[in-house]
């Protein structure tokens, strides 16, 4: 999200001249091209037209402290008021209410909801030790209650029964009464979702809302819908008191609009960032680590908090013993490293993060896809143990073998090899030093020009 704001601010903000003082004159043009820029991420003109005039308001006149460029001092006062335009901090849920706390869901078909559902399970679940009650209310849509069924059983999350002849208001009443005789900490509902905004959804909605007297209200929004989900969002925050907002599929969405313009709009603060459909991929909405990416400067944060959760510490230290000792870094590490990687959304996941990595997480998006680990991964599977540990035994009818084994090419193999070799080198020297510097001189061995498993 936010790849093409991103570019254009970085672009825009580095123009901007003058010695000791930020005037009118020295930002007029800067701030024609940061609001072209929010227009095309398809932020909503009254949001666009007010983060203008603030920043103005802000800039012009304000002595540059002589640590700061002028275009520092600018581009730190943007930054303050893209935090303060999408919520000056993270808002928890407020899950302080007598048990159940109950957390109602609404939105549009497509948007999301079930699936949302699911995630905030696993959260509170496994990170706040909650233990959580889900149920549908949703008996128009084919299928919809297997399917929060289905993903319930995923996540580990208990499941409240339902069926299509049920009244909604009903089943969920039914499911806040037994999460309060059963003594559950959290009931989600998952509520019916239309093509578009109409009365019977609404009645429907606040029938419900009525009956459970839910502590969160969430309107569950489609990123990718840009103002349009902005304006949806407003018609529920007329009819329902909603507390917040999920915003969705945020990792195909390159312009970012919806989540500049919908805290503005409604006044509601956006709690989490749906970024791919894996259950686990619903991160709390941070408004400061979300304007500098916005800017360029990256989010190491972020990134740390998803490293102490997806890497597998056990794995990496069993690896960092193994090479204190001399051993070499094998195929079967490689492999593991692949796995990890994977884990944390990819080289390109990973790059997003780094503050100025912007051309690298393209250059890594281009040429190391989700597809490669998996064709590395599936050539590493067809070796034997014998040949993961020491790949230098591969011979020509061994290494056609692995390939009809794993539906790959020659090259791709000999390209893993390589890689693999670069990757030793670069751990090996990581030993003797344990230097950054080195591993990101590595990584970008990692990423040969056109490498890919098509």
């Amino acid at each position: 999200m936010f790849e093409n704001l991103t570019e254009r601010l970085s672009n825009t903000l580095k123009s901007v001249t003058g010695n000791a003082k930020l005037t009118e004159d020295n930002i007029k043009d800067t701030l024609r091209e940061v609001r072209k820029a929010l227009l095309e991420a398809d932020v909503a003109l009254p949001v666009v037209k007010d983060f203008i005039d603030r920043v103005k308001r802000n800039a012009v006149g304000q002595e540059v402290s002589k640590s700061l460029s002028p275009g520092q001092a600018f581009v730190k006062i943007v930054q303050s008021e893209l935090i303060s335009t999408m919520g000056a901090a993270n808002e928890a849920l407020n899950l302080s209410a007598n048990p159940p706390a109950v957390v109602l869901m609404a939105g549009l078909q497509g948007a999301g909801k079930t699936t949302s559902v699911a995630k905030l399970a696993k959260l509170l679940s496994e990170k706040e030790q909650k233990s959580v009650l889900v149920v549908s209310a949703d008996v128009y849509r084919p299928a919809a209650i297997k399917q929060l069924e289905t993903l319930a059983s995923e996540v580990k999350v208990n499941f409240f029964p339902s069926s299509a002849d049920q009244d909604p208001v009903d089943i969920a009443t039914a499911a806040v009464n037994e999460a309060k005789l059963k003594f559950y900490d959290v009931v989600i509902v998952d509520t019916a979702g239309r093509l578009h905004v109409d009365d019977e959804l609404m009645d429907e909605i606040k029938s419900i809302h009525g009956a459970i007297k839910p502590v969160e209200t969430l309107f569950v929004i489609d990123a990718m819908i840009g103002q349009d989900a902005v304006n949806t969002a407003q018609s529920f925050n007329e009819a329902l008191p909603l507390t917040g907002v999920i915003l969705t599929k945020a990792d195909g969405d390159a312009r970012g609009g919806a989540a500049l313009s919908v805290r503005h709009i409604t006044g509601k603060p956006i709690k989490f960032l749906g970024v791919g459909e894996k259950t686990d991929a619903l991160e709390p909405f941070h408004p400061d680590r979300i304007a500098s990416r916005i800017l360029g400067m990256g989010d190491i944060l972020s990134l740390i908090e998803e490293a102490e959760q997806k890497i597998d510490k056990k794995k990496a230290q069993k690896l960092a013993k193994k090479i204190k000792k001399g051993k070499k870094f094998d195929l079967e590490d490689f492999r593991d490293q692949l796995q990890q990687m994977k884990n944390m959304g990819g080289i390109a996941g990973m790059l997003d993060k780094l503050p100025g990595a912007g051309q690298l997480t393209k250059m890594a998006e281009n040429q190391l896809d989700m597809k490669q680990f998996v064709g590395m991964e599936a050539i590493i599977n067809s070796m034997t143990p014998h040949e993961r540990r020491y790949p230098d035994v591969l011979n020509g009818s061994r290494k056609r073998r692995i390939c009809a084994g794993s539906g790959t090419q020659i090259q791709d193999l000999n390209r893993l090899l390589k890689q693999h070799k670069q990757m030793q080198k670069m751990v090996k020297k990581m030993n003797k030093k344990g230097a950054m510097a080195n591993m990101m001189r590595g990584m970008s061995g990692m990423l040969p020009p056109g490498a890919g498993f098509k």
